[in-house]
C-alpha cells in the first residue's frame, strides 16, 4: 500500500513495512530480549504515537504501557494528544510528572543561569528557547537564545559556547529523567523499553545519550520522518496526531525541530538525507529543493558534520579487553 501524501522518492509499501516491523518487535521481545511487554514514553508526537501503535499491533494493547511524563515547560497539547492516543489504542497509561525531580536536580536554575550569560536581564518567570541558524542559508551554524518576558516582550542574543553547552546540559536532565522513569516501570513489569527515534534523528544524532537515546528496541529508526507520518495514516491514528508538527517540547517557548537542530523542515531534510545517502551530487538536491548549489552543498556538509560530532552518542562504553 502506498501513501498519496508521501513524496514519490520516499514511497514504500506500508502494509509490508508494518508487518515487517511488528514481526521484528514480536520476535525481538520473545527471542532476544525475553521480556513480557513494552513501555513507550508518550509525548503526543508522531514518532512515539506510531511506535505505540506498532507495539499494540505486535503484542496487543494489554502488554503495552504508555507513560506520560510532563514537566513545567511541557506543552498542554502534548498531554492532550497523548490522552487521545491512549484512548484510541486502548492501552494502560500512567502519568508521571517529573517537575519535582527536575527541580531537585536544579535543572531549571542551571538553565536560567546559563541563559543570563547571554541575556543578563533574563528572569526565571520568562519563557525561552534556543534557535539554530545558518545551514539553510549556506552559512556556518550558530545558536541564539530567544526569551519572552511575561508582558510579551521578546529578546534575542547570540549564545557563546559556554552558555549553549550549559543550557543543553541542563535541559538534557529532562530526557534522562524520563528514561529513568521508563526503565523503572519496565523493570517492575519485566517489560522492554521502546526507543522512538526516526531515521533523521538517529542518523543526525538528535537524541540525548543515556536519555531518549537509551532503549531496548528502536522499531522506526530506519524510517524517514515523512514515512513515519505515512505509517501513522496507514495505521489510522487520530487525525490530530497525524497532523502534528514536530517539536522538541523541551523549552517553554514553542520550538520546531528545524529551529533547534535540523537545517530544513523535515520534508526537505528527508530528501537531503536521502540524496546524501544515495551519493547524489549537491546539484541534484539544489534542483529538487530549488536552492543554490552552494546552499545545497552546505546542507550536505552539515549532515556530515553532525554525523562526525554525534558519533560519540552512538558509541558503547569503551573497555579494555583482558590480556
Amino acid at each position: 500500500m502506498r501513501d498519496q501524501y508521501l513524496d514519490p522518492e520516499l514511497q514504500l509499501d506500508l502494509a509490508f513495512e508494518a508487518d515487517r516491523i511488528t514481526n521484528f518487535i514480536r520476535q525481538s521481545l520473545a527471542g532476544t530480549l525475553h521480556r513480557r511487554g513494552l513501555v513507550v514514553g508518550l509525548s503526543g508526537g508522531i514518532d512515539s504515537s506510531v511506535c505505540a501503535a506498532l507495539a499494540v499491533r505486535a503484542i496487543g494493547p494489554e502488554r503495552v504501557l504508555g507513560l506520560m511524563m510532563p514537566e513545567a515547560d511541557s506543552s498542554d497539547d502534548s498531554r492532550k494528544l497523548a490522552d487521545v492516543l491512549v484512548q484510541h489504542l486502548g492501552i494502560e497509561a500512567q502519568l508521571e510528572d517529573i517537575t519535582a525531580t527536575l527541580d531537585g536536580l536544579d535543572c531549571y536554575r542551571r538553565r536560567d543561569e546559563a541563559i543570563r550569560i547571554a541575556l543578563p536581564e533574563y528572569q526565571s518567570d520568562w519563557k525561552s528557547k534556543i534557535v539554530l541558524s545558518g545551514a539553510s542559508q549556506g552559512l556556518i551554524n550558530h545558536f541564539t537564545v530567544v526569551a519572552e518576558s511575561p508582558d510579551g516582550q521578546r529578546f534575542e542574543a547570540a549564545l557563546p559556547l559556554k552558555a549553549y553547552l550549559s543550557i543543553v546540559a541542563a535541559t538534557n536532565f529532562k530526557q534522562r529523567v524520563r528514561k529513568t522513569m521508563e526503565y523503572f516501570h519496565a523493570d517492575a513489569r519485566n517489560y522492554a523499553v521502546v526507543g522512538t527515534p526516526n531515521r533523521l534523528e538517529y542518523d543526525q544524532g538528535f537524541f540525548v545519550k543515556n536519555g531518549d537515546g537509551a532503549a531496548d528496541i528502536k522499531p522506526i529508526s530506519h524510517l524517514y520522518k515523512s514515512q513515519v507520518y505515512a505509517m501513522a495514516r496507514y495505521l489510522e491514528l487520530p487525525e490530530n496526531i497525524c497532523q502534528t508538527t514536530p517539536t522538541t517540547d523541551t523549552y517553554s517557548l514553542p520550538q520546531g525541530q528545524d529551529e533547534f537542530y535540523f537545517a530544513l523542515p523535515y520534508e526537505q531534510m528527508d530528501l537531503a538525507l536521502l540524496y546524501k545517502n544515495q551519493s547524489r551530487p549537491a546539484a541534484d538536491l539544489a534542483k529538487r529543493l530549488e536552492l543554490d548549489i552552494a546552499v545545497a552543498q552546505r546542507i550536505y556538509d552539515d549532515i556530515e558534520q553532525k554525523r562526525k560530532t554525534t558519533q560519540y552518542l552512538h558509541m558503547s562504553p569503551l573497555r579494555l579487553e583482558a590480556s
